[in-house]
């Protein structure tokens, strides 16, 4: 059974003669403890494809499915404690006016968790951060200790699957490292399924077993890193993406 499922996914934005089509007949799946990369060009709908699983994106259609369960129009507690996001930008995700605390605290809250303490604790000691950034706000951290307490809480609820936006794009080259490393390690030790979105041929070649290529909304090839690294491609459009990065995949 497939972590993820997305059969002949259609996603649109606006109606009539205003209608966008973001996504169209997108179809992959994504093995458990997988993970899989969306990469493309901006644009070519590969955020789209995880806002529309997330209930972001509303207007959609085709199959999608977690964990076997087939995702309807609405989704509930349960939904949101197996699928988490890290999103792009972690000042822009993080309430300015919250502490690290109180961010922690709403979401375990929310997710029925009574024993909050000593979970703030050890969601903080699992990204790296000790327990003096415990009552720091957004603006007194950096942007990867940002970064690490917005993946603390998409921790919180003990999810299986975490959704990567462009996880690193956001920071600095320096800390990017450290945030990739710390996915990786928290993918092994509370074994994660990832779908990850990136731009960047490195980050997806360090991250991702398989990747969907992207354009214009739709899937034009799926292929293994390896293959991603070897050039092994039949698609002209992956063929040059892989070129314009060459100098960026190596091992």
């Amino acid at each position: 059974m497939s972590a993820l499922s997305f059969e002949g996914l259609n996603v649109w934005f606006g109606e009539g003669r205003d209608r966008v089509d973001a996504v169209k007949g997108a179809t992959f799946q994504v093995a458990p403890g997988e993970t899989f990369g969306l990469v493309g060009e901006s644009g070519s709908g590969k955020s789209t494809i995880m806002r529309a699983l997330t209930g972001l994106a509303p207007h959609w259609s085709g199959h999608m499915s977690v964990n076997g369960r087939p995702v309807g129009r609405r989704r509930d507690k349960e939904f949101y404690k197996t699928v988490q996001m890290v999103f792009q930008d972690p000042y822009a995700s993080l309430h300015p006016r919250q502490s690290v605390d109180q961010v922690l605290s709403e979401t375990l809250y929310l997710h029925g968790f009574t024993d909050i303490e000593p979970r703030i604790e050890k969601l903080l000691d699992d990204v790296g951060l000790g327990p003096s950034f415990r009552f720091r706000y957004p603006h007194q951290l950096s942007g990867g200790q940002r970064q690490r307490v917005a993946i603390a809480r998409a921790l919180a609820p003990e999810p299986s699957i975490l959704l990567l936006d462009e996880p690193t794009s956001a920071l600095d080259v320096s800390v990017q490292a450290e945030i990739l490393n710390l996915l990786t390690d928290l993918r092994a030790e509370h074994d994660l399924t990832f779908l990850m979105v990136s731009h960047d041929l490195a980050v997806v070649g360090h991250m991702c077993e398989r990747i969907a290529v992207m354009q214009f909304g739709e899937i034009v090839e799926i292929l293994g890193v390896d293959e991603m690294r070897a050039m092994q491609t039949t698609q002209p459009y992956t063929r040059s993406l892989l070129k314009a990065s060459l100098g960026y995949i190596r091992d």
